[in-house]
């Protein structure tokens, strides 16, 4: 029992110290579409371009996990250290939507060009002028950042809507992948604070359900109204992430010694084969 838990914790440990500038944590579903009578089932992974590591279910590491369904929203329930990190029935027909939100966490950097390697990838390139107009230190500085991630599943007829669960940055589907027409792209709104992120990259992965190729990767920009359309396929899977850099709160750089804040926004879902 102790060699279990001690597992437990070194995988969550790996976890927490995943370098923030280089991989994503996303929620991927054993199956997308899904019988009235099936479950819900989805993996936590951190990784690289829809390619990383599978962990546990461990309520010390997050804090939120639940899932939606219309009007009704519910903790997503498991055992410690069960992997899947999702096994649960659905709250219904319909659309379901699990909603993640991680602890904060920490990243430190001991390399200038690691830094500005990431913000250059995520169209955050202020953050380089902030950096030098604040005299922040080059040789080694902290990160605190944080993890928001959706996935969407159909169940039975799919019926149904994504929107804002609070989050403080997310992504939230304006067209339901199972139900709607596609031909003229998924539609998203990308929010921060509750308001639409205008001129914000959308970063998608894109690949073959049940295909061990790796992703396709290409990248969007949303327009005043903080909307991004995306052009999508039959028959693949898609992961969405955007990510927001600021100065952390004072209470909050104090505690972690850190000198900026990311926030990681993370969709997943799937396309109907046609």
């Amino acid at each position: 029992m102790w060699i279990n838990r001690l597992r437990i914790y070194i995988s969550v440990a790996c976890l927490i110290s995943t370098p923030a500038y280089s991989h994503e944590l996303w929620l991927e579903g054993a199956d997308y579409e899904i019988a009235i009578n099936e479950k819900i089932v989805s993996d936590l992974k951190v990784g690289q371009n829809f390619q990383g590591s599978t962990y546990s279910f461990f309520p010390d590491s997050f804090q939120r996990f639940d899932v939606a369904l219309a009007g009704q929203v519910k903790p997503v329930e498991g055992r410690l250290g069960n992997r899947p990190a999702v096994d649960i029935n659905a709250l219904g027909e319909g659309l379901n939507i699990l909603v993640y939100q991680s602890n904060n966490m920490i990243v430190t950097y001991t390399e200038f060009e690691k830094f500005a390697s990431f913000v250059e990838h995520k169209a955050l390139e202020n953050a380089l002028s902030r950096h030098e107009e604040l005299e922040f230190p080059k040789d080694k500085f902290r990160e605190v950042y944080s993890r928001y991630a959706k996935s969407l599943v159909g169940v039975g007829n799919a019926k149904g809507a994504d929107k804002a669960y609070g989050l403080e940055t997310e992504i939230v589907a304006l067209k339901n992948p199972y139900t709607d027409d596609l031909d003229d792209g998924f539609d998203v709104k990308v929010l921060y604070q509750g308001k639409p992120r205008k001129n914000a990259q959308v970063e998608i992965y894109e690949k073959k359900a049940n295909s061990e190729e790796a992703a396709e990767v290409f990248t969007t920009t949303t327009n005043d109204k903080g909307i991004a359309s995306i052009d999508v396929k039959p028959g693949y899977v898609y992961q969405l992430d955007a990510v927001v850099i600021r100065q952390p709160a004072k209470e909050l750089a104090e505690e972690k010694d850190a000198v900026w804040e990311t926030l990681w926004a993370n969709m997943t879902f799937a396309t109907p084969p046609s």
